[in-house]
């Protein structure tokens, strides 16, 4: 623990954790294993066995090994790198740590006790639990009754705890006041719920990635990329005829379809006319007719 001075003066006591970086080792899914959990591996270690070397499958050899459940699966891959930038300050998180253990402690240290009376002869009471129970009824002492015993060494979550300060490059995490657990202990950092819904909301975070094993051989993962490389080239050079037709087309059409919207402009205008020169000659047909009877 320390202390930093904030802008108005005061001083803030709070608590310097080296927050990763930890690598996603393994998503676990319910189709797969039956439930859905998230991998986090944490510091380097020189040694591992067989077994564990085999898990990290060439990640790393790392020294703790931690499961939590996700938010959403679409946004967690293997060897993916977790680090303090998903904090900022002002953040309201969990810590989860085993706190330090006192041993055997009495009453008074465990659980806060008072003690009895320090006058009217008890000179050896001053730091006895007391009564722990009626007599006849019940007869007994309840269970859960609060007395000496193991204090300390238990898992303990400290719940809605201010982050004051982040620093990236040297992955620190500044937490308001204490957090359970002695110095260099392992400690677990969750996000509240509004924290998880403004990473879902951040454009990095936002982006689901594709599920993918991570890769063993790093050969093969170069021939990948250079295949990968070569694509888009063949692609642009098969794409360009097409794009040269396409545009061409285009040009063509509309020199073809202005001279028969005019065609059809012109006939329809041009076929009233032809049905009223038509009317008059067979209106002047039975004229003739009938000059060519009074003739005869």
């Amino acid at each position: 623990m320390t202390q930093v001075f904030q802008e108005d003066g005061t001083a803030q006591a709070v608590t310097v954790v080296e927050a990763g970086p930890c690598m996603v080792t393994q998503v676990k899914t319910a189709a797969n294993d039956g439930y859905q959990a998230v991998q986090l591996s944490f510091r380097e270690k020189r040694r591992l066995s067989k077994a564990e070397e085999g898990h990290a499958r060439g990640m790393g050899r790392f020294r703790y090994l931690r499961e939590m459940p996700p938010a959403d699966l679409d946004y967690v891959q293997v060897g993916q790198t977790v680090d303090v930038s998903i904090f900022q300050p002002g953040d309201i998180i969990n810590v989860t740590g085993t706190t330090k253990g006192r041993g055997f402690a009495g009453g008074i240290k465990r659980h806060g006790f008072s003690g009895g009376p320090k006058t009217h002869g008890q000179s050896d009471r001053h730091r006895a639990p007391g009564s722990i129970g009626a007599g006849t009824t019940p007869g007994r002492v309840f269970k859960g009754k609060r007395m000496a015993g193991h204090m300390g060494n238990v898992r303990v979550t400290a719940r809605n705890v201010e982050v004051v300060q982040v620093d990236v490059e040297r992955n620190l995490l500044l937490i308001k006041g204490s957090v359970p657990g002695a110095n260099r202990q392992l400690v677990l950092i969750q996000h509240t719920i509004k924290g998880i819904k403004r990473l879902r909301e951040d454009p990095v975070w936002s982006r689901p990635v594709e599920r993918e094993e991570f890769p063993q051989d790093t050969d093969a993962v170069a021939e990948e990329q250079e295949s990968a490389a070569e694509q888009p080239v063949q692609q642009q050079e098969a794409e360009d005829p097409q794009a040269s037709t396409e545009e061409a087309a285009p040009e063509s059409e509309p020199e073809s379809e202005p001279p028969a919207v005019e065609e059809t402009a012109v006939q329809v205008e041009e076929a009233p006319s032809d049905a009223a020169e038509a009317e008059p000659a067979k209106e002047a047909a039975p004229d003739s007719e009938e000059k060519e009877g009074k003739g005869q």
